[in-house]
């Protein structure tokens, strides 16, 4: 016997649902990270925390959607136009490429030629794709949520600059326990921390919420957020020499990010009349 699909509930009740169950079940892995203490023979245990905890909103996203709409259609599955998914996959690189090499040409990080001989070498082909395979995968579970599920929803009741900021301020809290009693920060003050953070993640939400809302694919979201996972996190740092100026410049606690994604949101945001008109999400 098929389920009837229920009539669209009220998208104000379906996000408050979606963010109080994503906070709930992230909680247990804030508090499993919280109380691990970061030395090496933890650091597996550490990481299937974080992909848990990373996994929590699309389980969110997926009890919500059952619950209200008996269904998981809206999630944004079908990959879309070709030309969205390129530009997801080359804007990450090309802002990585512009912070670290300005790094290298500058000297605050030098350029290290033993990280280049591993990384360009046939036998670290395998762990590239390896990296890459698996940094999508973990930003698939928070991608579903945040830009599959919450982004949709929001795009029901309010125009894009609200749901952008709202968006960004839902993801941006999301990740303060890891900041705060977890080792999620930079090598500054935590001040430090939160004050690039705060406007790097406000600034790629808005990015990733103009991807999903034009492509209509949730793909875009999930191949901006593993590429820049992969090539900020663990590619480009390889290939550069680790300094303290360059800790406080490079990566996702660095100041050039803030400022690369409040520039990149500006520019997103002049062009959000380039969207498609409201409609049922696919």
């Amino acid at each position: 016997m098929q389920i009837p699909s229920r009539q669209p509930a009220n998208p104000r009740i379906t996000v408050l649902t979606f963010v109080i169950l994503t906070f709930l079940f992230s909680s247990v892995f804030w508090y499993l990270t919280a109380t691990t203490a970061p030395v090496a023979e933890n650091a597996t245990r550490l990481l299937v925390f974080a992909v848990g905890a990373m996994w929590c909103p699309a389980l969110a996203a997926i009890v919500t959607r059952l619950y209200f709409q008996r269904n998981l259609k809206g999630f944004g599955l079908y990959p879309g136009e070709p030309k969205w998914l390129l530009l997801s996959m080359l804007l990450p690189i090309a802002v990585g490429l512009a912070m670290f090499g300005t790094a290298w040409i500058t000297g605050v990080a030098p350029f290290s030629d033993t990280g280049a001989a591993r990384v360009f070498s046939l036998a670290f082909l395998p762990t590239f794709l390896y990296l890459i395979l698996f940094n999508c995968f973990a930003a698939a579970g928070e991608e579903l949520g945040w830009r599959g599920f919450l982004v949709p929803e929001l795009d029901r009741f309010m125009g894009f600059t609200e749901l952008a900021l709202l968006s960004g301020a839902i993801w941006t809290s999301w990740h303060f326990p890891l900041i705060f009693f977890g080792t999620y920060h930079g090598t500054g003050s935590l001040t430090y921390s939160l004050a690039v953070f705060i406007p790097s993640v406000m600034g790629a939400a808005l990015v990733l919420a103009w991807l999903r809302l034009v492509s209509g694919s949730v793909w875009t979201a999930i191949l901006f957020h593993g590429f820049w996972n992969f090539f900020i996190q663990q590619f480009y740092p390889l290939l550069t020499t680790s300094t303290e100026a360059g800790s406080m410049m490079l990566g996702e606690f660095g100041w050039f990010v803030a400022l690369a994604y409040v520039a990149l949101a500006l520019v997103f945001w002049f062009f959000r009349d380039r969207l498609p008109a409201k409609g049922n999400p696919t």
